[in-house]
């Protein structure tokens, strides 16, 4: 920053040059801060273009600043305009009688929601009630949220621009404002809720009898949380002990309840074997969370797996998207509607990764008929191995993308002929026009416009990949953050990446993946083997590859770059 004038340097590889602020288009901003800058004209004999600055974020480093800079990098909006607020302030939030009328009951049934500890909107509930010898109704009922976000309203036109809400590790940003998110929409525990609901009439080993479709009211009994629902299982007792309790004091759940957890629990674990008997992928991800402090920052890092709480929840939202999806696609003449969809995997990258698993001892058949069934093989061997998240993220990455789409072509992954999003209305807007379609087909109203719909695939998906690249970048953040104190620190880590510029490792106690640059290595000229995906040594023949253990110093932890430097551990 001069007196009339300024740069801004640019980061990364999309702009090359920086750009030229005059002072009257510098707004307050100081020397090395991060701002947002437009770019306004380029004179034919300026070396820079010039630009304005819109906006101040603040000094790099700051968690603030950083995580509005990865918004920001990805075009996704932060506070909602003034006018959106006031239109949701003005929704009617009482639940009305004349309405009730027009829904199904459920008041009076057993349900509960099972979420996350630090869940904020509750958008799906279980209910459960007896029928008979060994038989059930089981409700999985979502926040009706269409009920309050009408077609062509400015709500409508910004939950669909945003589409998805996006989860950064400090932060969430909602897709829908918070009067509707976390108040009127999410399903809190003893307050009457208009809900969407799949109703199903099933036994204790998953059979349905029948299925129901439509709008109703709930009540909700209780809010769980997985940690709670968990130790029930586990110790198949109706007790939470303090530690795990989210009202901070240990107490026991009513037998009604939990009678239904267990049976739940036994009839998901029945749909879970027929999915993966049918041929669906079962991925047990490690997802890395973090603790933080008041201020945001990591304290350290946790790693998340799936437990059968979570798979609990997971098969019932599964069956009432694959149900609601099949309701439809079983219609004549065909309705257009959306689906989620996963195509087969890309074959060559198959081949690869079956070459890359043989290095470790790992088998894998890639002739179709066998694929799916010698995945999970594969991904059963590798659980709790220190390659196992490499392998996953390998496999994962041989995948096709999930997108939204009106043409069915089925999801690969889950094994379902057919399969939609109904059961994340208040973070997913495909979820939104699911049940608006859904309604409508139920009341016989004639078909929407396929062609509509589609830019409406296209635009969600497009924008769930730019929300997952997000959450991504705000991840690695936190992790070079945390590093940021662990300098000259030795850990053991597994090669994750190799390239001609150096060694990718991920430490194996917390996944941070850092870079070992191949000037660094010292002792040898390393050169790398494309085919093989390795550094070798001319003089020592010394091979570094992928999925080798690896001990590494950490040397540098560029919060500006997010990049973390690492070195090869020597030992004296």
């Amino acid at each position: 920053k001069q007196k009339d004038f300024g740069f801004v340097l640019t980061r990364g590889p999309k702009m090359y040059t920086d750009i030229f602020i005059s002072s009257k288009e510098m707004k307050k901003a100081e020397d090395g801060q991060k701002v947002v800058v437009k770019l306004t004209e380029w004179p034919e004999r300026a070396q820079s273009p010039f630009g304005k600055i819109i906006e101040v974020l603040g000094n790099p480093g700051d968690i603030d600043v950083e995580m509005h800079a990865i918004l920001y990098d990805y075009g996704l909006p932060y506070n909602f305009p003034k006018e959106i607020i006031e239109s949701a302030d003005e929704i009617e939030r009482k639940i009305l009688n004349e309405e009730i009328k027009k829904r199904r009951d459920f008041r009076n049934v057993l349900t509960f929601t099972i979420d996350p500890i630090t869940a904020k909107d509750f958008d799906d509930a279980i209910s459960f009630k007896e029928i008979g010898e060994d038989k059930f109704e089981i409700g999985i009922h979502i926040a009706d949220v269409s009920h309050f976000v009408k077609e062509n309203t400015i709500i409508d036109d910004e939950a669909y621009k945003r589409a998805t809400s996006v989860y950064l590790v400090d932060r969430v940003v909602p897709m829908l404002p918070e009067i509707l998110s976390n108040n009127l929409c999410s399903l809190r525990p003893n307050e009457e809720k208009y809900t969407f609901s799949a109703v199903f009439e099933m036994d204790n080993k998953g059979k349905i009898y029948s299925e129901w479709f439509g709008r109703t009211v709930i009540k909700s009994d209780n809010r769980f949380s997985y940690e709670e629902i968990q130790e029930v299982i586990e110790t198949g007792k109706p007790y939470i002990n303090k530690t795990i309790s989210l009202a901070k004091q240990e107490y026991y759940i009513s037998n009604s309840t939990f009678k239904a957890v267990l049976e739940l629990n036994n009839i998901a674990k029945e749909l879970r074997n027929k999915r993966l008997e049918l041929g669906a992928l079962s991925f047990d991800r490690v997802e890395v969370g973090f603790n933080l402090n008041e201020k945001n920052e990591p304290e350290s890092i946790k790693l998340k797996e799936s437990k059968e709480s979570n798979k609990l929840v997971e098969e019932f939202m599964l069956l009432a998207n694959k149900k609601v999806a099949g309701f439809i696609n079983k219609k004549r003449p065909v309705k257009p509607f959306i689906y989620r969809v996963h195509d087969e995997p890309d074959i060559e990258k198959i081949k690869n990764l079956k070459n890359l698993v043989n290095t470790f001892g790992y088998k894998l058949e890639t002739a179709n008929k066998d694929l799916t069934k010698s995945l999970n093989n594969l991904l059963l061997n590798i659980k709790g191995k220190p390659e196992q998240n490499m392998i996953d993220t390998l496999t994962l990455r041989c995948m096709s993308k999930a997108v939204y789409t009106t043409n069915n072509i089925g999801h690969y992954g889950l094994a379902f002929e057919s399969y939609s999003h109904f059961t994340s209305p208040i973070r997913r807007y495909p979820d939104v026009l699911t049940h608006r379609l859904l309604q409508q087909y139920l009341d016989g109203q004639k078909a929407f416009n396929k062609d509509a719909l589609e830019d409406a695939c296209v635009h969600s998906s497009y924008r769930e990949q730019l929300a997952t690249k997000a959450e991504r970048d705000s991840i690695k953040y936190m992790q070079i953050k945390y590093m940021e104190d662990k300098i000259g620190s030795d850990f053991n880590g597994i090669i994750s990446g190799v390239t001609d510029r150096g060694i990718y490792v991920e430490i194996n106690e917390n996944k941070c993946e850092g870079m070992i640059s191949v000037k660094s290595i010292e002792n040898d000229q390393y050169f790398y083997d494309q085919t093989k995906h390795q550094l070798e040594g001319y003089a020592s023949g010394k091979v570094y590859k992928l999925g080798d253990p690896i001990e590494v110093t950490v040397k540098k932890a560029d919060l500006v770059n997010r990049h973390l430097d690492f070195s090869i551990k020597i030992n004296h």
